[in-house]
């Protein structure tokens, strides 16, 4: 999973995933959150898997961050991730949708007035 110099990495994603090429559920999207369980990790998992695991463990990290921290494609964390939530392993909660996210002006406005109070 680290890259060699020549910028490819030292193993394949496809070889990362097992061969396999699709994850076992659709509903982990690029901004998914992962947060690992805390729940003891078995034995025999593969390499790729119990790097994810120990990359969230103690926290929470989107799908794409997690790509990121393990040099591996969003396509390929997604199949692990899928798979470690098939076991238990990791919680996957949906990304916020845009209409959830609080409006930004509102929030300058509640930071401006709370400067305004603390003068």
């Amino acid at each position: 999973m680290t890259g060699r110099r020549s910028g490819r990495p030292l193993v394949p994603a496809y070889l990362a995933t097992g061969g396999v090429a699709q994850p076992s559920r659709n509903s982990l999207e690029r901004l998914s959150v992962l947060t690992g369980v805390g729940a003891p990790w078995p034995a025999g998992l593969p390499a790729a898997q119990h790097a994810l695991l120990r990359t969230l463990d103690g926290g929470s990290l989107t799908v794409v961050e997690s790509a990121a921290l393990l040099e591996l494609p969003v396509s390929a964390v997604r199949v692990l991730a899928a798979a470690l939530v098939d076991q238990g392993l990791v919680g996957a909660r949906p990304p916020v949708p845009p209409a959830a996210q609080p409006d930004p002006d509102l929030l300058k406005r509640v930071a401006d007035g709370l400067r305004a109070l603390k003068r």
